[in-house]
């Protein structure tokens, strides 16, 4: 039986002629102690699971911290991350540039070095074209002479006119091994 304030309040206790009825009083204590230490359990029980969920709200709560703390963290290592992998792509990026404009700047002197080469062998072409040609008409002109010198000075006249073999060859089919 559950006992309420109000029916604390609204009890009454039978008389007698020198007061209340013991016996009535003392069942209605009783039931008053038993109601008392019902509530205290329940009063105990309500303290500890209250405990219990303080304790676990307070570990929740520094769960709670400790993933905003970690969260925050690892937002800073993603960022720092980002960053640093964004200079080093910027970093290779600049000497990938450097060592393209350094291949570029060593080809074209190249291709210069090259066409200086190409220009002094063109010019040697040209000069020995033009050495061979002196040379070659200078042999001609000998050819063309049809006069041997000797060197002795007591030579018969008669040997100096006299006709070389390949001189009449000459006026058969033309200059010396010459065909045209």
């Amino acid at each position: 039986m559950r006992i309420t304030p109000i029916d604390i309040q609204q009890h009454q206790f039978r008389t007698r002629p020198l007061g209340y009825e013991k016996a009535g009083v003392d069942h209605y204590l009783e039931l008053l102690a038993d109601e008392l230490a019902l509530l205290h359990k329940q009063s105990q029980e309500l303290k500890e699971e209250l405990a219990r969920t303080r304790s676990a709200l307070e570990e929740m709560r520094q769960r709670e911290a400790t993933l905003k703390e970690t969260l925050l963290t690892t937002q800073r290592m993603t960022d720092d991350l980002k960053n640093n992998a964004r200079k080093e792509a910027e970093t290779i990026l600049a000497q990938a540039r450097l060592r393209a404009e350094r291949i570029v700047r060593d080809a074209e002197d190249r291709r210069i070095q090259l066409i200086g080469e190409v220009q002094e062998v063109k010019r040697q072409k040209v000069s020995f074209e033009a050495s061979l040609r002196a040379l070659l008409e200078s042999h001609v002109r000998m050819l063309d002479m049809k006069v041997v010198r000797l060197p002795e000075r007591d030579a018969e006249p008669t040997l100096l006119e006299e006709s070389l073999p390949f001189e009449d060859a000459d006026a058969e089919g033309g200059r010396g091994g010459e065909k045209g």
